[in-house]
């Protein structure tokens, strides 16, 4: 049994692959093979996690170890999770949120958007290291993906941008807060026009945070020393 105070997290459980999320704390998200490689690598990222906050990483927990956790929803993955992207909302996200907890999560995700800048800067004019089979984008791809991605987003919370999101991601960033705020106070609806459900506020954060600093975090390994 998890002790008294562990950490929330939930599991996207795939055939294979799986993502462990801690529950109050969007970006925090790992995967790994079967649900306690989720979990270890979880627990191996949260120093990193801290980093990457700076003082929004106030009252963060430090478990030290997946007996620190307690998973509180399973819920089923799909193709995505098994590609390596969390797709599936947690009914733990279908709650509302506002008022200080949703700036709370707010500031969260404009650490996890900052730390992106901060790993982009710092590789500007570095050729970043390849994959074992050769692949990964350069870090102008790397870029343009995260302004699609971020655009992407908007467009599942129910948000529009007419700029252009690759040359205006800070523009961009503002529409998808706007976008969840208005979300959070129940003024864009549930549904898009072809039936398709919207993403909830505290999912919509959740899945920008982690696209933030998945990406922030391979910018630093495939930029750093052992490539």
């Amino acid at each position: 049994m998890p002790p008294s105070g562990a950490l929330p997290v939930y599991v996207e459980v795939g055939r294979r692959r799986c993502f462990a999320a801690a529950v109050d704390w969007p970006g925090w998200c790992r995967s790994g093979i079967g649900e306690d490689g989720a979990l270890t690598t979880l627990i191996a990222y949260r120093a990193r996690y801290r980093k990457a906050l700076g003082p929004a990483a106030r009252g963060l927990p430090d478990p030290r170890s997946v007996a620190d956790l307690e998973v509180v929803e399973r819920v089923g993955g799909g193709s995505g999770t098994e590609f390596g992207t969390p797709g599936v909302v947690p009914d733990l996200d279908r709650r509302p949120v506002g008022g200080s907890e949703l700036r709370r999560l707010l500031r969260i995700l404009e650490a996890c958007w900052s730390s992106f800048d901060r790993a982009a800067r710092a590789a500007a004019g570095v050729e970043l290291a390849k994959g074992p089979r050769g692949g990964g984008r350069d870090l102008a791809k790397m870029k343009a993906h995260m302004a699609e991605g971020d655009s992407g987003y908007l467009g599942a919370v129910g948000g529009r941008f007419p700029g252009d999101a690759r040359s205006d991601p800070t523009g961009l960033r503002a529409a998808f807060v706007d976008a969840v705020e208005a979300r959070a106070r129940g003024e864009l609806p549930d549904f898009g026009p072809r039936g398709g459900a919207r993403w909830p506020a505290r999912y919509a954060v959740r899945r920008a945070a982690w696209h933030a600093l998945d990406h922030a975090w391979e910018i630093e390994d495939r930029s750093g020393p052992a490539g």
